[in-house]
């Protein structure tokens, strides 16, 4: 469905920004080339979790252009980072290039998780956890957590797009599913970021039936 509706949004050069996932993954698996937007360029929206590599947003981008039969850029950079070294990193010419594309993608594709399992794939320390657990998040995006009101209750310092820089692009498209996520889903979308929620029926039924966006 993500690529059917990219098909359907996409003109020729745009820029892409893919975020990091299981379901960005499964994304990238089902693209086919974009034969009526050429020459698309996909950049990650951040750098990696440390996590497995087939889920980092370096190698879903990379798998997603070539099936796309467009280019990539990637962003060598770990995430979560330090105050310390973040600024370090971002002072960097090179960084300052890829992050300039980043910012200014035409379209943003992104997953939504739930609050604690992104934690613990952040390998966040106790502190972090309990912060997270008092303030009762229950969703996760761009490295923000957030309550079921919508609020941001913990961030996470990361070099890629942050929640701003949303309002800059055209396109923002959220793509999760599964009853699990229904409340992740609608306490992200409490702020309104995203244009486009593309989910399955588990977590479509259950946002219908208890949760009101």
């Amino acid at each position: 469905a993500c690529v059917h509706y990219l098909k359907s949004i996409l003109v020729s050069d745009s820029t892409i920004a893919i975020t990091g996932g299981t379901t960005m993954a499964a994304v990238a698996e089902m693209m086919t080339p974009l034969t009526g937007a050429p020459n698309c360029l996909f950049v990650p929206a951040r750098g990696g979790l440390g996590e497995r590599v087939e889920n980092q947003a370096n190698t879903i981008c990379a798998e997603m252009a070539k099936k796309a039969k467009g280019d990539y850029r990637l962003l060598y950079v770990p995430d979560p980072l330090s105050e310390k070294t973040y600024q370090s990193i971002t002072s960097e010419p090179s960084i300052i290039e890829i992050l300039n594309l980043i910012k200014g993608s035409d379209t943003v594709i992104h997953g939504i998780g739930n609050a604690l399992t992104m934690a613990e794939r952040r390998k966040a320390s106790p502190e972090q956890v309990e912060k997270i657990k008092q303030g009762q998040a229950v969703g996760e995006a761009f490295g923000y957590y957030f309550n079921q009101q919508g609020e941001i209750v913990h961030k996470v310092r990361t070099v890629g797009l942050q929640l701003e820089d949303l309002s800059d692009s055209q396109h923002v498209i959220a793509v999760a599913g599964g009853e699990s996520k229904a409340q992740a889903i609608a306490s992200y979308f409490k702020p309104g970021k995203s244009n486009v929620l593309i989910t399955d029926e588990g977590a479509a039924q259950k946002l219908l039936r208890e949760i009101s966006l």
